[in-house]
């Protein structure tokens, strides 16, 4: 194998390939995001610490942030009201966003891999890992399949199957 690329100015190693402009390679795989994602944590995190000062500083939203979630007036120990009222409510979200969220993996796993398509595929697109749904599979009617297609499509299989035991 023959190293085609152009040396590094500083001595170090090959850092760019040498082309000729005719076989420039094209990236495999698209650019990252833009930096939206950062952007929209960073905003959150500071939204929460901006609530968090607010609440520490200001006593009567102290108090009023207190008295709504149950740890001011309680029982046996501080934090009781609060165990047995929002608190506890803490478990039953957990269960119920990750139920939502396995519904969600499950559904978004089985339907049409064509981009933006929410249908659910159904039909392997041969020679790739796609499943697509009817509308999307170059295969499959849109109108629904005639008895007539149906039949073609299995003598068509039937052909395959004969030739490919015959070689």
């Amino acid at each position: 194998m023959t190293d085609t690329s152009a040396p590094d100015p500083s001595g170090g190693s090959p850092a760019v390939p040498a082309t000729t402009g005719e076989n420039t390679p094209s990236p495999q795989f698209p650019p990252g995001s833009s930096g939206r994602r950062d952007l929209l944590v960073a905003a959150i995190f500071v939204v929460i610490l901006v609530l968090a000062i607010l609440i520490a500083m200001i006593g009567g939203l102290r108090h009023w942030f207190a008295l709504h979630t149950g740890i001011v007036h309680g029982g046996p120990d501080p934090y009781y009201n609060f165990w047995s009222g929002f608190g506890s409510d803490l478990g039953e979200a957990t269960l119920i966003t990750a139920v939502f969220l396995g519904v969600y993996t499950g559904l978004r796993r089985m339907n049409c891999h064509s981009k933006g398509c929410w249908r659910m595929g159904h039909h392997p697109l041969q020679g790739t890992p796609y499943i697509l749904c009817r509308h999307h599979h170059p295969d499959v009617p849109n109108g629904g399949a005639s008895h007539e297609h149906i039949l073609a499509a299995h003598e068509k299989f039937k052909a395959e199957e004969a030739a490919r035991q015959n070689s």
